[in-house]
């Protein structure tokens, strides 16, 4: 049970700080909550699960054939280690930088632009080919591949919860989302991921 509790605290802290930075995916959740509210925010989060989710099916299958060979997992943890120390110093850089959230054209279902924003965000596909799949290997080996529907269930609620308050937030004012509490909450999460990284580390 402490085992399972503790991998699901890793996967919940470690999308948090995916889920919350500062991206494409977010800044356009944020031009489209400016006007829609919440309801966009829920449509762009469908849109990041439709790509998400094969995503993680397909990188659990390539676990199962890639498990034999003995120098996988700790190759794999050294890589989900050094993604998780440049994705921290990428967030903290991104959140000290000065910025403006831009009104722009609407036109695009936001379902779309989830689908698109996550598909064609080198980013994202980084993440879950490092971290991610890091994640993915040892849910899998501790619940087989029934441990890609666990990992999932416990990483999807995040992104629809941040997207679509975020989107609501921006409906109401964007300055609620650029404020000083914004930062020290990214950045936190940033230290977060160096942490994981550590622990990573310490597991070849």
């Amino acid at each position: 049970m402490i085992e399972i509790l503790g991998f699901a605290l890793a996967v919940i802290t470690i999308s948090a700080s995916g889920v919350m930075a500062p991206g494409p995916l977010f800044a356009a959740n944020m031009t489209y909550g400016l006007k829609h509210g919440t309801r966009s925010g829920i449509k762009i989060a469908l849109g990041h699960t439709i790509v998400e989710l094969p995503l993680i099916i397909l990188l659990g299958v390539g676990v199962f054939s890639l498990e034999s060979f003995p120098e996988f997992r700790p190759t794999i943890t050294i890589l989900g280690a050094i993604t998780l120390f440049v994705f921290a110093g990428v967030q903290i850089k991104s959140v000290l930088k000065q910025g403006k959230f831009v009104q722009q054209n609407q036109k695009n279902n936001p379902i779309i632009v989830g689908i698109a924003f996550s598909a064609l965000n080198p980013f994202f596909i980084v993440w879950w080919i490092t971290i991610g799949f890091k994640l993915i290997s040892d849910a899998m080996m501790m619940w087989s591949f029934f441990g890609i529907l666990i990992l999932f269930a416990l990483h999807i609620w995040m992104d629809f919860v941040w997207l679509g308050a975020t989107a609501f937030l921006a409906s109401k004012s964007s300055k609620l989302i650029r404020n000083k509490g914004y930062k020290i909450l990214i950045t936190g999460l940033s230290l977060t991921l160096i942490y994981f990284g550590i622990t990573f580390l310490l597991q070849v």
